[in-house]
């Protein structure tokens, strides 16, 4: 019994650990412990200024189309790459609007941001922080940082600060809701995964509640109208993915309340603004063909159960996804940096910010200062993919010619400015169709199509779009499937 003796050592009973700060049940990191310094202050610790025998550091803020794309082109030979985020993915977003009906599966929009640049992971000086930016201190080449806590069990946010070398802001847009009361409120946005999960699991919520015995008429009504409200690129796609789950698969498996639900799409002016007037007929057509109902009209005030228009109209709603475009957040106005026309951090011709050394920003956050004479980029993923893919190259440039360390870059010719061409524009309006425009700008000719062959180029397109292997054979086989056995509708 010698050997139930020595298990019995290892089996005292101790109480549950008190609850700590996690990071304080971590033993002394010695391999760390030349980057990382800890204070007792409410600035609890960070990362140092790198040293003359380490690689210079960029920091990017940011996992949208811009940052991963710029961490992507970023030679970690030359760099340690810091990305600070509070999500650990980069988003799909042509894509997203076919996850809410289930065409596509949540996780074939999502990439791993460590799938996208390794060396975040594997790296010594590399680090990805699941954290939110509060404030950057250009002087002292110091961002402040909080991480990302959820629900109400979960402890303070840790604050802690990371020092640069570079710093690329790449934080992106939020919705603009004009101001319009409820809006926050009461309508859900469609920019997150966690947006369209939400939309999913209302809308498979209101179609099984319609179907539950002394729900009457009115309220049976209200709970399956599904309302959108912006007519641009994601409102257009949205509606369309929603009507082709209708007519191909609630008509079919809810038969008892086909006749009730049905979509609605407001818009001030006219739907697909920047597309050609013969695409915006066509896709007009064929969104009333599908059953979607297009209203001209201004949101006035939101309630959580209808939305009131200026002309007084009352509509009332089940499921309201609001998609009218995108502004700066308060961190981006907040921040003591030039801005653009509109409130965006402004930046010059090689995206770095005037009048601060070492600081970059690209993608919806920013925008040309009055200076150079150009108009603000579209708030497009194609703008910022191509703006992440430039100043990579620079800063892989830069570093190379001794110019990655803060201050360091004075003398160095960086080369070419940006530009940016417009390669056209692509949307799917469902049943199989889709539109093409071409044209480099509004005011130019130029090749567009519209039909089921614009489809097939629309998904061709998206196909190879996408990041990684993975994720094109998960959105091919999800496409397969839907065509063969129609879409999930399980509540999960």
């Amino acid at each position: 019994m010698s050997w139930f003796r020595n298990l019995s050592k290892f089996s005292t009973i101790t109480k549950p650990p008190r609850k700590t700060h996690p990071f304080h049940h971590f033993p002394p990191l010695t391999f760390l412990s030349h980057h990382f310094t800890t204070t007792t202050t409410n600035n609890h610790g960070g990362l140092e200024p790198t040293k003359p025998h380490e690689k210079p550091r960029v920091v990017v803020l940011g996992t949208g189309w811009a940052g991963c794309r710029l961490m992507k082109g970023l030679d970690p030979k030359i760099y340690d790459i810091v990305c600070v985020s509070p999500r650990n993915h980069m988003v799909f977003t042509p894509l997203l609007a076919s996850t809410c009906v289930g065409t596509l599966e949540f996780r074939t929009v999502a990439e791993p941001v460590t799938r996208i640049q390794p060396a975040i992971s594997r790296e010594p000086g590399s680090y990805f922080f699941l954290a939110n930016c509060t404030s950057v201190d250009t002087h002292n080449h110091v961002v402040k940082c909080e991480t990302v806590t959820e629900g109400t069990q979960t402890l303070d946010p840790w604050k802690f600060t990371v020092s640069y070398d570079k710093l690329v802001i790449a934080l992106g847009a939020q919705p603009i809701t004009f101001g319009i009361h409820g809006v926050h409120e009461h309508a859900i946005f469609l920019r997150e995964v966690y947006h369209a999960q939400e939309i999913r699991r209302k809308l498979l919520l209101n179609l099984m509640l319609s179907d539950v015995p002394g729900i009457s008429e009115e309220e049976k009504r209200r709970l399956l109208h599904c309302v959108v409200v912006g007519g641009g690129p994601t409102g257009v796609e949205f509606s369309g993915e929603l009507s082709d789950f209708i007519m191909r698969d609630v008509r079919q498996r809810y038969s008892h309340v086909k006749d009730y639900i049905h979509v609605t799409l407001i818009e001030a002016n006219e739907i697909l603004s920047s597309f050609d007037d013969r695409l915006r007929r066509y896709a007009t057509k064929q969104l009333t063909k599908s059953g979607v109902r297009l209203v001209r009209g201004t949101v006035k005030d939101v309630e959580d159960d209808k939305i009131i228009l200026n002309d007084g109209t009352e509509v009332p709603y089940g499921l309201l996804v609001w998609s009218t475009g995108v502004g700066p957040s308060p961190l981006i106005r907040s921040l003591d940096l030039p801005k653009s026309p509109g409130g965006r951090i402004g930046i010059d011709e090689w995206l770095r910010v005037p009048s601060v050394e070492d600081v970059f920003a690209i993608g919806d956050c920013s925008g040309y200062v009055e200076s150079t004479g150009k108009p603000t980029l579209p708030a497009l993923a194609q703008v910022a993919e191509r703006q992440g893919k430039y100043l990579a190259n620079l800063l892989n440039k830069i570093g190379k010619a001794d110019g990655g360390r803060a201050n360091s870059i004075k003398d160095i010719e960086i080369g070419d400015p940006f530009v940016y061409k417009h390669l056209g524009s692509m949307a799917t309006i469902g049943s199989y169709k889709a539109l093409v425009d071409l044209r480099h700008s509004k005011e130019e000719k130029g090749l567009s199509l519209a039909g089921f062959i614009s489809w097939f180029i629309w998904r061709s397109a998206y196909l190879t779009r996408v990041i990684s292997w993975r994720n094109r054979f998960y959105v091919a086989t999800n496409w397969a499937t839907t065509l063969v056995f129609g879409r999930d509708i399980s509540r999960i």
